[in-house]
């Protein structure tokens, strides 16, 4: 047998005819299913190498496997470790340098979770509010003043490429429902009586011509200084600009230092040299607020003083009375780009620290409260009471993304073990141990931080508190001083032993599949992507392709050649033995091959042209039911016959949402029941479906999609699907599904503090009972929301805490329990509030609860709703909180200044547009419903840039250059403009290019030579190796291999690029200017 990645070796199982593969499988009929006779063999699983799902498909089996880095686990005990370290253990790593461990018999050891991209997206504004001058009765005025820079991702520093290079060429192949649950409380229509507010200072307004010297806004988050013409008033220190340079991580010790560890050579980002550069980084301020009481199990520092409140930045220019006004664009806020990387510590002075933006480029280092990564509250100060909540109008709300990845320079997650008895948790509302339980009584009891319940401590792990009330040992127990750390589960979380590996893989085999070279492409993808399946005995595998029956393949090594086993059936669906179809992979490798290079030929002249997509689905389920596992289904038509068959919508659809019938949203609902009561058994018994969808046409994604959703997988979607471009892409994204960290059979639940209460659970899940949350799969990327609501008042000066507890089995069989924890302080201050709201998880939140209402709420209501959540924030805050102005001023608070453009862009997006595809509109609701925070901004207000002049820019580390306003009038019919929204990618070329460029980039003399396919090349110039570079970067970034589109202006495929310009206007919808006169409107309107 060949070894992994090597070529397929050329001698063939004896009595092989290369000639009668084809033939010989279509002989087998059966009509009558078999009794199982024994279920899948199980045993040690491996780790695959983290592998880069961003880089050019390679010729088949040319990867490298490079070996994983020794592994120890942190074994507790009743006592601290000794300096010798504990027995060696079967755990796998991430603690305690000096103390081996392996994974379990007959596998690899694994290699830790791979880094975190660097943070895409949008980039943070600065931390000053604005204020738009307007004037009373007339339009807003917006004076002059020096231009704010648009908005540019994060960008990594720059460090060596990883040993997998990226390209852009396409792989060589051979062309032969959603029922509404409970939504956020509703804003009272009357406002209730506010409370107290603490006095604000009064607001710094800078004219154009002023001579004031312009100060730093908000420093601590990296973000550069904006425009002149605004002031901003911050409290203490915090507003210098940052000068200190980031220093390598401390020391942990349960783990090895992180220079030990180098980032596995299949990371998806590259490898990154963070530790060897000097950065500048900008450490933010701690929330202001009252002093909480200090956290325990924390060392003892000095607290910080509460801090008055902040005024807004105003934007003032002329006469508030003109009666016509001009308002220039390039002075209204807009996102402001920065390459600081900001060293984060989750808790500084015995407080919360409020965590960078999502979007920015950040390192965690763990001091108490997980990484924002894993967990975000929209508002990092909770309201003491549901009418200040109510007041401000705000979401409160958690976005948990539990198995985030994190950055290549922080310390991995501490697995600990605490043997049989399991990890120590409060007998009342069995919250585990965590750095803000109190221990009294010498140590003796603890008090419960989420219940206040006082607990005996358990005699083996017990020890004395030291002077400071602290337990001697607490700094040496990740449990104890850190947000996020990881208990090896005992037999008492266990039902049944941990699930094998399971990949199974369904292909459609019909006409219009075998014709646009879908099923080719999917043969191909696969081909390559078991070379990366993890190895040992208990990772399996099978296969079947289907069209109006389903096609079984009998992969055992004792055949000669693959066996096709025929189900005929399809409206009383059965399967074949699972022994004959799901195999050890290391057995079936060589006929799995064989068999996925034959599949194209076999089917080459097939007239079928229905799909029994829910018969095939239900089949291979059926394979499945006993281990659970991945069902992978690649499909290009829409289901018409069998188990779940669907009617085609589309032409109803476009007829009634063009004539603005109430009834078109019900097309984005499934089309019945069928498949959704389908995906709840398939939950049940473990299988995560994850759906590819290679098409041309209408597929009733709607309906379909109920399956990936209900089981914790996803849909994409590659429409209109071309085998000339779109290959590269399916390879890609099928490579990072099954090498991405991942889990199986997982359970998660979220816990509050008393006065708090989870509300509702939103994401790819399946939920039975209203406190838990179940996951077959859960992955790196995948983000739940929490909606949360107060059930008693919290007490002012006290801290609420919220924690995450995931219970899953790793691809390595171990059964582990993840716990995040995060402490905020309460508050009754409502400047409070909107001083430490969290823009980018706030706008993430409301993308998600606007688009959960599409589907069962007439358009032009959601729309409205999405305008009010954007209104009733900004007159909250102008009503309360603002000091006294001119009525022709637009007040918008720091932190949220930018929320009206994030709002506009939201109202033009895919999913709200009434003129899209149905399919389309389908894909995007479900893109959302996973979506993490980072990724939430850049979607509806994608980052544009321009590629024409890249040879007269000087690029610094980060490689993306300065973005550009997504407006019109800054696309020139000379220029080149790239645009991407973390799944698509769009280069407009303007009619009047030089053709020199044009060739250098394109290898195209003229615009009229533009192909209607398009595949990125490079040439040797530097111009196509910049390019080249800034999407390549922008894939690792993204953790997305993206679509390349080109558009021409003019074109149709023009249009499509103007389409992203958000800021200007359409017949549909107003300018960024127009909407925030608009906005200034409503919130005259609502004042008394």
């Amino acid at each position: 047998m060949a070894a992994p990645g090597g070529p397929r070796p050329g001698n063939l199982p004896p009595g092989y005819m290369p000639n009668s593969l084809a033939n010989n499988m279509q002989n087998l009929q059966i009509n009558q299913p078999n009794q199982p006779q024994s279920n899948n063999p199980t045993g040690g699983v491996s780790r695959p190498p983290n592998t880069t799902p961003f880089g050019q498909q390679p010729p088949p089996f040319a990867g490298s496997r490079p070996g994983p880095p020794p592994h120890s686990a942190f074994v507790r005990g009743p006592v601290p470790p000794s300096p010798s370290g504990p027995p060696q253990t079967t755990l796998s790593p991430n603690v305690a340098p000096a103390r081996p461990a392996g994974p379990p018999p007959g596998s690899q050891p694994p290699p830790p979770f791979v880094s975190r991209p660097l943070p895409p997206g949008s980039l943070p504004s600065s931390m000053g509010g604005a204020t738009v001058s307007l004037a009373s009765g007339s339009s807003p005025q917006l004076g002059p003043g020096p231009h704010h820079r648009p908005f540019v991702s994060s960008p990594p520093m720059s460090g060596p490429a990883a040993p997998h290079p990226l390209s852009n060429g396409p792989p060589g192949i051979t062309m032969a429902q959603l029922q509404a649950g409970p939504r956020f409380p509703p804003v009272m229509g009357s406002t209730p009586r506010p409370p107290p507010i603490a006095a604000p200072q009064p607001a710094t307004m800078l004219s154009s011509g002023s001579s004031s010297q312009r100060p730093q806004l908000r420093p601590n988050f990296g973000g550069r200084p904006a425009s002149a013409s605004l002031a901003t008033t911050h409290p203490g220190p915090s507003s210098a600009p940052p000068q200190n340079m980031l220093p390598p991580p401390a020391p942990s010790p349960f783990s090895a230092p992180i220079q030990s560890v180098p980032p596995p050579s299949g990371s998806p980002y590259g490898m990154q040299t963070w530790m060897s550069q000097q950065q500048q980084v900008a450490p933010p301020p701690p929330v202001p607020g009252l002093q909480p009481p200090r956290m325990f199990g924390m060392p003892q520092t000095h607290p910080n003083q509460s801090l008055a409140p902040t005024s807004p930045s105003l934007f003032h220019t002329g006469a508030a009375g003109t009666a016509q006004s001009k308002v220039d664009p390039s002075h209204i806020p807009r996102p402001i780009p920065s390459s600081v990387v900001i060293l984060h510590e989750t808790r500084q002075g015995n407080q919360a620290n409020p965590p960078p933006p999502a979007t920015s480029d950040y390192i965690v280092k763990d001091t108490g409260n997980c990484s924002p990564r894993f967990m975000r509250c929209t508002i990092n100060q909770i309201p003491c009471t549901v009418d200040l909540l109510s007041t401000s109008a705000m979401q409160l709300a958690l976005l948990v993304q539990p198995l985030a990845l994190p950055h290549p320079s922080e310390e991995p997650i501490q697995v600990v073990d605490f043997g049989e008895s399991g990890p120590v948790r409060c007998s009342r509302c069995k919250g585990y141990i965590n750095p803000f339980m109190k221990f009294i009584d010498q140590g003796r009891s603890f008090i419960c931080n989420l219940c206040g319940f006082t607990d005996e401590t358990p005699r083996d792990y017990h020890c004395n508190l030291g002077p400071d009330g602290r337990r001697r040992d607490a700094d040496e127990r990740p449990e104890l001083c850190k947000g996020t750390v990881e208990f090896v589960a005992s037999k008492e979380y266990m039902v049944r032993d941990p699930m094998p590996a399971v990949y199974f893989f369904l292909i459609d085999v019909s006409t219009n599949a075998i014709q646009t070279g879908a099923t080719a492409a999917a043969c191909s993808a696969i081909n390559q992507v078991i070379a990366d399946l993890p190895e040992g005995p208990r990772t399996a595998v099978g296969i079947a392709t289907f069209d109006s029956n389903i096609h079984f393949y009998n992969l055992k090594r004792a055949l000669q050649q693959p066996l096709m086993l025929i189900v005929p059936d399809i409206q009383d669906v059965y399967t074949p033995l699972e022994s004959d179809v799901i195999v050890q992979l290391s057995e079936c490798r060589q006929h799995l091959e064989l068999l996925l290079e034959s599949i194209p030929t076999m089917f080459q002249n097939n007239r079928i042209g229905d799909s029994a997509f829910g018969a095939a689905i239900k089949a291979a389920y059926l394979a499945m039911k006993s281990t659970g596992g991945k069902l992978l289904v690649f499909q290009s038509v829409l289901p018409s016959i069998g188990i779940g068959s669907l009617s085609a919508r589309e032409a109803e659809g476009r007829s009634n949402i063009s004539a603005g019938e109430k009834e078109a949203n019900k097309l984005l609902q499934p089309a019945d029941k069928t498949l959704k009561t389908m995906a709840m058994e398939f939950a049940e018994y473990q299988v995560c479906v994850d759906l590819f969808i290679t098409t041309q046409t209408y597929v009733d994604i709607a309906s379909i999609s109920v399956i990936p959703r209900t089981t914790g997988g996803r849909v994409y979607y590659y429409y209109p699907f071309t085998a000339l471009s779109d290959p590269a892409k399916l390879y890609n994204d099928l490579r990072w599904n099954v090498t991405r960290p991942q889990g199986f059979e997982a359970v998660m639940r979220v816990r509050c503090s008393q006065g708090i209460q989870v509300q509702d659970y939103s994401g790819n899940f399946c939920k039975r009972i209203p406190t838990d949350v179940d996951l077959p799969a859960i992955d790196c990327d995948k983000t739940i929301m929490v909606t949360l609501k107060h059930d008693d008042k919290l007490q002012e000066g006290s801290e609420c805490a919220f924690q995450c507890a995931l219970l899953y089995t790793t691809v390595y069989g171990q059964r582990r329990i993840r716990v995040s924890t995060l402490s905020l302080p309460c508050t009754t201050m409502l400047s409070n509030l909107f001083r430490s709201a969290d823009l980018d998880t706030q706008f993430a939140c409301i993308l998600k609860q606007v688009t959960g209402e599409v589907p069962s709420t007439p358009l032009p209501q959601v729309t409205e709703q999405a305008k009010n959540l954007c209104i009733n924030i900004l007159h909250s805050y102008r009503k309360f909180c603002a000091t006294a102005t001119a009525s022709g001023q637009l007040i918008l608070p720091e932190a949220l200044k930018l929320l009206p453009l994030y709002t506009l862009a939201l109202l033009k997006s895919c999913g709200l547009r009434a003129d899209g595809r149905i399919d389309d509109r389908s894909s995007w609701i479900n893109y959302v419903s996973h979506l993490s925070t980072p990724l939430a901004i850049p979607l509806v207000y994608p980052r544009m840039i321009a590629i024409h002049n890249l040879d007269e820019k000087e690029l610094d580390s980060s490689l993306i250059p300065e973005t550009v306003p997504l407006s019109s009038e800054h696309i020139t019919d000379e220029g080149i403009f790239l645009l991407e929204n973390g799944e698509d990618c769009l280069i407009c070329v303007g009619n009047s290019v030089n053709p020199d460029i044009l060739h250098q980039l394109l290898g195209i003399s003229s615009v009229e030579e533009i192909p209607s396919q398009f595949v990125l090349q490079q040439y040797d110039n530097p111009l196509s190796k910049k390019l080249n570079g800034i999407i390549n970067e922008i894939r690792r970034q993204r953790c997305s291999y993206l679509r390349l589109k080109l558009c021409r202006k003019g074109d149709p495929s023009g249009t499509t690029f103007l389409s992203y310009m958000v800021e200007d206007k359409t017949p549909s919808g107003l300018s960024y200017v127009e909407f925030l006169i608009h906005v200034h409107q409503h919130i005259q309107r609502k004042m008394p």
